[in-house]
């Protein structure tokens, strides 16, 4: 049996390979695991989402009898977006798989599925690395602007809603005589923002977290108010409550370590900054997908992840392995958005 015929067991068709893919544990990633995006599978290209300002007004007060003032009608715009493709393929040649032997046709597929699956789903696989591009655009949307790989923007959601990004606020935290209850206020004021630009959006769960790089956290929990805060309840809390990578929870924010890529950069939070975002408030981050490209996806909704097996079918010489994904990762409030920096 020819290695290459292998690729025509029903274990490498794509139904197969889905089922199989969603049963193995990826290295997980923070922003995925905090739930905040609704996954929305859509059957088109592009996405339309309205927006309806409503806006309370006082009633002035009238004679008995006379004409009743009328209530303005919300004001109403809808706009299109396009979802994106991230794809990723790698090439088995059929000099790789040469020397695969197996005691018939059973164990050769499983040999070979396993070396698909290490490209497939191996730590620096094709699916790790769409994984890794997928909490980068989730962490843009969470700011209001998804970047692509090259920096450049995706779409910037206060753009797109017509909104200015709030002001960076500056937190105060190299200050050697800080104000007591000063970084309390700062902390208030974040909440107040937010609460005033959410529209609708905030309920009764509703929480504030705030992703911190590296310098703007280690200040933060050094800072003389989180310091006698810890220090108050008890001694040990200050170093469970405040290690790399770790959150608590001040004046009503969660405040976390944000743990990017390795080098800082790729996928990160920059070292000074903070970035402020409503958490449990359903309808405010969606992840929008798009069907994949082939003809039996057609009239379909989308979903999150197409693998495919692509053989050379004139020279029979290599096979491609692919993985796609449509996504757009969508912010309907970026006005709630918040940021702040250390001095």
């Amino acid at each position: 049996m020819s290695v290459l015929d292998i690729f025509n067991n029903d274990a490498f068709k794509t139904t197969s390979m889905l089922a199989t893919n969603d049963f193995i544990e990826y290295q997980p990633t923070r922003m995925s695991s905090m739930g905040i995006f609704t996954e929305t599978p859509v059957r088109t290209e592009s996405v339309a989402i309205e927006a309806r300002s409503g806006v309370l007004k006082l009633i002035q007060t009238s004679q008995r009898g006379s004409p009743l003032g009328q209530r303005d009608n919300e004001k109403r715009n809808v706009r299109d977006f396009r979802t994106t493709r991230i794809a990723e393929g790698d090439r088995i040649k059929a000099s790789e798989l040469a020397f695969i032997r197996g005691y018939g046709e059973t164990e050769q597929v499983a040999m070979v599925q396993e070396e698909v699956a290490r490209r497939l789903n191996g730590p620096t696989g094709i699916m790790a690395n769409i994984q890794l591009t997928m909490e980068h655009m989730r962490l843009g949307a969470v700011q209001g602007i998804v970047l692509d790989a090259d920096g450049s923007s995706i779409i910037n959601w206060f753009d797109a809603f017509g909104v200015s990004a709030a002001t960076e606020i500056d937190f105060d935290l190299d200050n050697a005589t800080p104000v007591d209850g000063a970084l309390r206020e700062q902390c208030t004021q974040v909440t107040r923002a937010m609460k005033r630009a959410a529209q609708g959006a905030w309920n009764i769960g509703t929480r504030i977290h705030g992703l911190c790089g590296d310098a703007f956290y280690d200040n933060f929990i050094k800072h003389p108010e989180i310091r006698k805060l810890f220090l108050n309840r008890d001694q040990s809390m200050y170093v469970e409550g405040g290690g790399a990578y770790e959150q608590f929870t001040y004046g009503g924010i969660t405040f976390e370590n944000y743990q990017g890529t390795d080098d800082g950069s790729t996928v990160a939070i920059g070292t000074d900054k903070i970035k402020f975002f409503p958490v449990n408030t359903p309808g405010v981050f969606r992840e929008v997908y798009s069907p994949g490209e082939q003809f039996e996806h057609i009239g379909k909704m989308g979903q999150s992840i197409y693998p495919m097996v692509v053989r050379d079918l004139k020279r029979d010489s290599y096979v491609d392995i692919e993985g796609y994904t449509y996504p757009l990762h969508v912010c309907t409030r970026p006005a709630m958005l918040q940021s702040g920096r250390r001095t």
